[in-house]
């Protein structure tokens, strides 16, 4: 049987414009559905998200969902790293996300030999882009 590992983000009230972003970023497939949907939650809470899944092209999938209000959810900093050898898909990914996002460290040469950044989305998830460095001959 196989088994997968997905991050799953948890917004306050911004789920549906996050994965939309995400989608437009990462493009791929977008599935979601609200409380209202699903007859659970408050009435005024219909329209928050309780789950969307997006699976992308390359086989990645990234969830998420509204935190339904009461409760309480210490969200801290919620981070997803983007990784591989693909230069040209990890740069359209990294320009994506860095619309309307903190850039903490540029796409650039890092000490290891690979392309790395780091930057906080406008919903406030952290990403890492790495770009592994050809290999030597």
């Amino acid at each position: 049987m196989a088994t997968t590992l997905n991050p799953y983000l948890s917004f306050p009230g911004t789920a549906a414009e996050a994965m939309a972003f995400y989608h437009h970023v990462l493009g791929g497939t977008l599935d979601s559905s609200t409380f209202g949907d699903s007859g659970m939650g408050a009435a005024d809470e219909a329209h928050k998200l309780m789950h969307a899944q997006l699976e992308t092209e390359q086989g990645h999938t990234l969830m998420g969902a509204d935190i339904p209000d009461g409760m309480p959810l210490d969200r801290g900093t919620p981070q997803v790293s983007l990784s591989g050898d693909d230069e040209l898909l990890l740069r359209r990914w990294w320009d994506g996300l860095a619309e309307g996002a903190t850039i903490m460290e540029d796409l650039q040469q890092a000490p290891w030999g690979d392309l790395f950044g780091m930057l906080v989305d406008r919903f406030g998830v952290l990403w890492m882009v790495n770009v592994a460095a050809a290999p030597t001959e």
